[in-house]
């Protein structure tokens, strides 16, 4: 959950939880965060530019491509409108609880820097799921329909993303730790992975080995067969290392989604899977059809449907 306005962010968070004690701590980090993220939209605009005069010098610059570009980032017109309610619910939700929370962490330097492992393994469980869950799949769909991969491709998001991070990052919060921290948290491990959608960059060496690099990300948004369901981490690689999802980048990925969605409308690329379910739902015969189309992995089908 992230904002580019820092007055509106500012003026949400104190507006709402002017009654709760924010430490000195957590209003440096909120501050720190929020700039992080300012700064990383202006690093993204600028190497968008840059990946596009490359294109133009490889003559790989195409008016499909150009389109698809621009289909990208017109997804994030209804993006930040749902990112600005969500994260106005979560701020109002997050702090009332915390208030009822008396196993409180204190908010220190060194927690903050626990809650920032805990929400990036937060991040790897949830796009796991994303990816697992049907439902969760027509919301995560939207992210990897491009069939290209540039810096455009990182802002490519549903209207529904906030809607999950907002749920998955909750056990942080019942944890006892200070809201203030989480966002933060949550905004440096997406801000981090803006860099990562992109061609121009390759293999960056022992660095690979713990952090997550445009190599690892260029595997996680390929089609190809080795490459699906691979490479979920956010800051860290580790946690694919450790659970067995890692592949390195081998053969030149592909991108996209099955099927291949054939629009490049923003408003069309945001709701593409979920026509698709509803289809399947439609021809659900009974209620373990109904189930298995929601919540078990993309690609499932019902034995009634297969005689």
């Amino acid at each position: 959950m992230i904002s580019d306005m820092n007055l509106s962010l500012d003026g949400i968070i104190y507006y709402m939880v002017d009654n709760v004690n924010i430490t000195s701590i957590s209003e440096y980090l909120e501050g720190m965060s929020i700039n992080i993220y300012d700064w990383t939209l202006v690093f993204a605009v600028a190497f968008l530019l840059l990946e596009l005069l490359n294109d133009v010098v490889t003559k790989r610059f195409s008016q499909n491509r150009f389109v698809e570009t621009l289909s990208s980032l017109g997804t994030q017109i209804p993006y930040y409108f749902s990112e600005f309610f969500v994260f106005s619910l979560a701020v109002f939700t997050y702090f009332t609880i915390y208030e009822y929370i008396t196993w409180k962490i204190p908010s220190t330097i060194e927690m903050f820097l626990v809650v920032l492992i805990l929400a990036d393994l937060t991040y790897y469980v949830e796009h796991y799921l994303l990816h697992k869950i049907r439902v969760l799949w027509t919301v995560h769909s939207v992210h990897h329909s491009s069939h290209m991969m540039n810096t455009a491709t990182a802002f490519r998001f549903s209207i529904f993303d906030p809607l999950a991070s907002f749920i998955f990052h909750i056990p942080l919060l019942l944890m006892g730790f200070n809201p203030m921290f989480i966002f933060a948290a949550e905004i440096l491990v997406l801000a981090y992975q803006f860099w990562l959608h992109n061609e121009m960059i390759g293999k960056l060496g022992p660095f690979e080995w713990l952090f997550n690099t445009p190599s690892h990300h260029r595997v996680h948004h390929a089609t190809n067969r080795k490459y699906i369901d691979k490479n979920f981490g956010g800051i860290l690689i580790i946690w694919d290392r450790i659970f067995g999802t890692f592949q390195k980048e081998e053969e030149l990925p592909k991108y996209g989604i099955y099927p291949q969605i054939k629009t490049v409308n923003p408003i069309k690329v945001q709701f593409s899977e979920f026509s698709h379910l509803f289809r399947d739902l439609a021809s659900s015969k009974s209620l373990s059809d109904v189930i298995g189309y929601l919540f078990k992995s993309p690609g499932w089908e019902s034995s009634n449907k297969k005689k």
